[in-house]
């Protein structure tokens, strides 16, 4: 048995085999100038009316604000005006021929209101059309009013589009310049094409340079946006991060005094019930695995640098130190007790310390030198915070050091983790004020 392999050559124009690259950009400018010149060109595309109180509104005085959103089709209409009128300087007389000159010259003009890729087609074609009606030797292949008209709907259309179509234009009006000028420019005196498209180029590399500055801008701030969020997010991770292994180490103090003390219970009872040993053990066990699983799960939220405290965390009635503390700082700081002081959960004591003392330390860094006040209400069914900073004093001399915006996000979050309220916001004389509600349920001895 014979096998018989046959090799298929690919000629180069049958579209089989690899293409050139520069064949493949070939291929990809003919593309763009499909899309951009070709596929709906005279598709319904109104000027979008400007905001009232968009950046150019706002340079304007203030009495022609309100008339802002109108200026882009006056200027429009002022154009297509002027280009009217240097269609009726180039007809042949004063009769309807010049008539129709100077309007074949407008119509383009006011199409880029609606259709702008269409005026491009409108101008080209008014150009040899004007040619027609008027006479000049001069002033060729564009007269006048020709002239006019197809450097507006340029300009134009290369602001309300993107600066590929504008390239794609002038080279089709430099393609249209130079073959008009090679059959039929002969009997003219000179060429006013050069002219044309010198200043057409000038006037769509700037409209170009604006283009392309306006949409690195507007990517800078969608970037700066993401960015921000991310920070937050960042920043609330990092909190909450902080919120866990502050509650670790309260639960895990509490989790081992359980199993100690369910360890030690049977020795403290002569001659225990043997069902008594077996539920004291299997209280341990149970706590021993909590506290076990607990250190392994919130484990990951630690920092390879993070210690655990070697003091217990820190609860209301040590306000008085850190009270003490902040004053050595500078700021003078008076604290208020209302309602009958009780002990309350250990996460509602160390979150409401926290808030006070983030609170503090930011009044300390936005308002040096400021007076605050303290205020803690033991209330039926919670506990209430107030914190309350004067103005920054005129005479500091200590400038204000804002930090990262982690402050009010960790109150925050610490007053949403214990279902509570919060309020943050500036007072009528100059100061900050922060106001947290922190809920408590009641326990009753029927549900211990």
């Amino acid at each position: 048995m014979t096998e018989t392999t046959q090799t298929r050559t690919t000629s180069p124009g049958d579209g089989s085999g690899p293409r050139s690259p520069e064949y493949r950009l070939a291929m990809d400018a003919l593309s763009g100038l499909r899309e951009d010149l070709f596929r709906d060109a005279f598709a319904y595309r109104p000027l979008p009316r400007p905001a009232a109180d968009g950046p150019w509104a706002r340079r304007l005085p203030a009495r022609l604000r309100p008339y802002a959103a109108r200026i882009p089709y006056l200027a429009v209409a002022a154009v297509a005006l002027l280009a009217f009128y240097g269609g009726l300087a180039g007809g042949m007389n004063d009769g309807p021929l010049a008539l129709m000159s100077g309007m074949v010259c407008a119509a383009p003009v006011l199409a880029t209101l609606v259709r702008p890729v269409g005026a491009f087609w409108m101008s080209m074609a008014a150009t040899p059309v004007v040619a027609l009606l008027g006479s000049s030797w001069g002033d060729w292949p564009w007269l006048p009013g020709a002239f006019i008209c197809h450097l507006a709907v340029l300009v134009i259309v290369a602001i309300r589009t993107r600066p590929r179509t504008a390239v794609w234009m002038w080279g089709l009006t430099a393609a249209y310049g130079f073959v008009n000028e090679s059959f039929w420019g002969a009997g003219h005196y000179g060429s006013n094409s050069s002219p044309l498209l010198v200043l057409a180029a000038f006037a769509l590399l700037v409209i170009s340079l604006w283009h392309i500055r306006r949409d690195a801008r507007r990517q800078v701030t969608a970037q700066e946006t993401v960015t921000a969020h991310e920070r937050s997010r960042r920043t609330l991770l990092e909190e909450r991060t902080t919120i866990a292994r502050e509650l670790h180490d309260v639960v895990a103090h509490h989790m081992s005094v359980v199993a100690i003390q369910a360890e030690a219970a049977p020795y403290r009872v002569e001659n225990p019930p043997e069902e008594l040993e077996r539920a004291f053990a299997t209280i341990r066990e149970n706590a021993v695995a909590a506290l076990t699983e607990l250190r392994r799960v919130l484990g990951v939220v630690r920092a390879e640098d993070y210690e655990v405290p070697d003091a217990p965390q820190p609860t209301l009635a040590d306000l008085d130190g850190l009270l003490a503390n902040v004053r050595d700082a500078g700021l003078s700081v008076e604290k208020a007790v209302t309602g009958a002081v009780r002990e309350l959960p250990p996460g509602v004591e160390l979150s409401a310390y926290r808030i006070v003392q983030e609170a503090l330390s930011n009044t300390l860094r936005h308002a040096p030198g400021a007076t605050a006040r303290v205020e803690v209400s033991y209330v039926l069914g919670g506990l209430g915070l107030r914190v309350v900073n004067g103005p920054l004093p005129a005479t500091s001399f200590v400038k204000p050091s804002p930090g990262a915006g982690h402050g009010i996000t960790g109150m925050r979050e610490r007053v949403s983790m214990l279902n509570g309220e919060m309020t943050a916001a500036p007072t009528d004389d100059g100061g900050y004020e922060v106001a947290v509600f922190l809920p408590v349920t009641a326990v009753n001895e029927g549900d211990a």
